[in-house]
């Protein structure tokens, strides 16, 4: 079996191949085409089978990381929306819920108010009523104001329509029919449902959602459509797959349908990487930073499980929207981040990147602002003649230019000073928001190890590591492409949920078999999609969580419900369960405050194909000569002071297992470059996978390499 993964970044598109008959691992990366992701894709690949030796017809599956829908919320150049909503509500998209980023400004934009999913003009409001608490009809749906608002909006010229009425999570029977009217009168047009899209409470949350879904799922359709095409006419026969949100991966098809799952699709890999290469190493406690020439994707991954991020905080560019994200934050913080002299005289760099056109002023194609990339050519740590293996040429001398005429005089700096000002920088705006995931949050970094991920992410890891007070740096086989080799080790994933609105501190068996009842539904559908994807019965895993909250309680918190029929010693279970998410969420719980039962949910997971490394040969060695280079001068800070070391480089494809490495050193390979400052030092372990640590360590998470040092001493 052949297959490939590829996730599209701001600067690069990365790959990687594993031939499961020779058990065989290629990697590439090429320059990612933002105007038509496709090509990049398309080429890369191309290029990929050729340097593998692969004929592009033994493709099996191709897994796919993606920033289309994401790109089309922060360009705001999404489809013209029509939305047809409950009369006397078509107003909650721009109303929201009072809710402000900064509470006593009356200045700041409110995205959903500047910039709104749907224009007002194009929310046309319709005669229905369902009655809450069990979605009884108060008020027949009007067919004829429904045909009148199709008509309207096709003279309107909108792109695509969402239905969305109050407490259609209760009862879809309005939304389903106003729908089968629009595909009567408008059969060309997109059609979703709200109840389709989030059948959850909270109408604001899930209309946003449902728009969201509505704003995305053209441009997604076509690009998913193009590729498919693409892959096609390539010769490629292989199944397409697209990494979700969640961190699951997806049929084409499905996330055509519902593309509102993509908005954290790029992200995602790195996060599933990190965890798997914890668990392959026995790290279990992990920060992924991934770095890449845009943006640095941020995730504390306590117990080798990523973290999905509570409904209440899950929202994409100010938007809300109620669907299943890995916790990560992503901040513009990249190879390419722009080093500048705002108005005010501060230095700063980012978030604006110099991307991929023109790039970094090294690249040589017309890029004339200093990046983080020229800061650390500048200083020695990027050698422009190994730079993506030789395919990309870095000039040095343009990289002076920019920082010379761009920020030394105005700094009063030389050069290399500049330099190490912009690193500083950049790492301590990266610093800033690790603490913001684990301190804020009552979680110690000096307990976790950085995982260095993205073509950037080996270059910066230590002095970032040194900025947290972390003690162990984990720089996995193929850092630069982390993100699709996440991918790899991504399975199917699904979530089906259905609201079931319970108390359950007086629950009778009336609603235990209402919640048996809708639990089997969740399951059938869940069996139904996994085996229409070709997954075999065996390889289906069911995971069943009730989303609960304490009476009165703004939102949920999940808990795993036990296997087997529900009985009041599960829904007791269940109960102890919730009471100990929110002690981990919060720091405390209430044991004798009513829980609710909100929704029932649903997590199908297809198992599919994971990785597996090859094992190295053991070394023992200590700066082994067979994997030297050759020198260069490299400036480190060491106490205060800027220093230039006469710093080998090392050939990482010819390190062996137990080997170590004394830093400075500078470790080389074709998809990144690894920085090992003064005063660290670096071994392999079996998997290829190198450990950083400080030469002088103790407690915390330092302890976990001292097994692979204790072998080279």
């Amino acid at each position: 079996m052949v297959r490939i993964g590829v996730d599209v970044g701001g600067t690069f598109t990365d790959l990687i191949l594993v031939d499961e008959l020779t058990n065989q691992i290629h990697v590439h990366k090429v320059p990612s085409t933002l105007e038509d992701q496709s090509i990049g894709v398309i080429n890369g690949i191309q290029k990929l089978c050729e340097n593998a030796n692969v004929p592009m017809t033994d493709i099996d599956y191709v897994l796919h990381g993606t920033t289309v829908a994401t790109n089309i919320t922060i360009e705001r150049n999404g489809a013209v929306v029509g939305m047809l909503t409950t009369k006397n509500y078509r107003d909650i998209l721009h109303i929201a819920r009072h809710k402000k980023t900064e509470n006593f400004s009356i200045q700041q934009d409110l995205p959903w108010q500047a910039n709104p999913l749907v224009l007002r003009r194009n929310r046309i409001p319709i005669t229905e009523k369902l009655q809450a608490p069990d979605g009884r009809v108060k008020v027949p749906m009007n067919e004829e104001e429904v045909r009148q608002a199709v008509e309207r909006l096709k003279k309107s010229e909108v792109d695509i329509i969402v239905v969305s009425f109050l407490f259609s999570f209760l009862n879809d029977e309005h939304e389903q029919r106003a729908k089968e009217i629009v595909k009567e009168m408008w059969p060309e047009v997109q059609c979703f449902t709200s109840s389709e899209i989030a059948p959850q409470m909270r109408e604001y949350e899930r209309f946003s959602t449902a728009a969201m879904n509505a704003y995305v799922a053209p441009r997604v359709s076509r690009y998913l459509s193009h590729l498919s095409s693409a892959l096609d006419e390539a010769g490629v026969k292989g199944d397409l797959h697209i990494m979700q949100s969640s961190g699951g991966m997806a049929t084409s098809e499905m996330v055509t349908e519902k593309p509102v799952t993509l908005l954290k699709s790029g992200p995602s890999g790195a996060v599933l990487a990190t965890a798997w290469w914890g668990e392959l190493e026995g790290v279990p406690n992990l920060i992924s930073v991934d770095i890449g020439g845009t943006s640095a994707d941020i995730s504390v991954i306590p117990n080798n499980t990523p973290k999905i991020i509570n409904p209440r905080d899950a929202e994409v560019n100010g938007y809300p929207v109620l669907v299943p994200m890995i916790d990560v934050e992503v901040i513009g913080a990249g190879g390419g981040s722009i080093a500048y002299i705002d108005a005010g005289g501060a230095f700063r760099v980012g978030p604006k990147s110099a991307g991929a056109h023109p790039g970094p002023a090294c690249y040589g194609q017309g890029g004339e602002n200093p990046c983080v990339t020229d800061a650390n050519v500048i200083l020695g740590r990027l050698d422009p003649e190994q730079f993506l293996g030789g395919d990309l040429q870095l000039h040095s001398e343009l990289s002076f230019k920019a920082v010379e005429e761009k920020l030394c005089p105005k700094l009063n700096m030389s050069a290399e000073e500049a330099a190490l000002g912009i690193l500083k920088i950049i790492n301590n705006f990266m610093a800033l928001s690790i603490r913001a995931k684990s301190v804020s949050k009552g979680i110690d970094p000096r307990e976790f190890a950085l995982f260095a991920a993205g073509g950037a992410g080996p270059l910066h890891s230590v002095d970032l590591a040194e900025t947290i007070g972390c003690n162990l740096v984990i720089v996995p086989n193929y850092p630069g492409i982390s993100a699709a080799t996440g991918l790899l080790v991504g399975d199917i994933k699904y979530d089906f949920i259905k609201s079931n609105i319970s108390r359950l501190d007086n629950i009778t068996d009336e609603t235990i078999d209402s919640m048996n009842a809708d639990l089997q539904e969740l399951e059938e559908q869940a069996y139904t999609q996994l085996i229409k994807d070709g997954i075999k019965p065996d390889d289906i895993l069911i995971e069943r969580i009730a989303e609960c909250r304490y009476a009165g309680q703004g939102f949920e918190l999940r808990a795993s419900i036990p296997e087997g029929i529900l009985t009041d010693q599960s829904i007791e279970t269940i109960r102890q369960r919730f009471d100990e998410s929110h002690e981990e969420e919060y720091g405390h719980h209430f044991p004798n405050n009513v829980v609710e039962l909100i929704t029932l949910r649903i997590v199908a997971i297809g198992k599919t194909p994971s990785l597996t490394l090859p094992k190295l040969e053991s070394g023992n060695r200590i700066n082994p000569e067979a994997a030297f280079m050759y020198e260069r001068e490299t400036v480190y800070e060491v106490n205060g002071e800027i220093k230039r070391f006469s710093t080998p480089r090392y050939d990482r494809s010819k390190l062996l297992a137990h080997d170590l490495i004394q830093g400075p050193a500078i470790i080389v390979q074709r998809d990144t470059t690894t920085s090992i400052p003064p005063h660290w030092q670096a071994t392999v372990s079996d998997n290829g996978t190198l450990f950083v640590a400080s030469k002088v360590t103790q407690g915390g998470a330092a302890e976990s390499v001292e097994k692979y040092f204790s072998k080279v001493r």
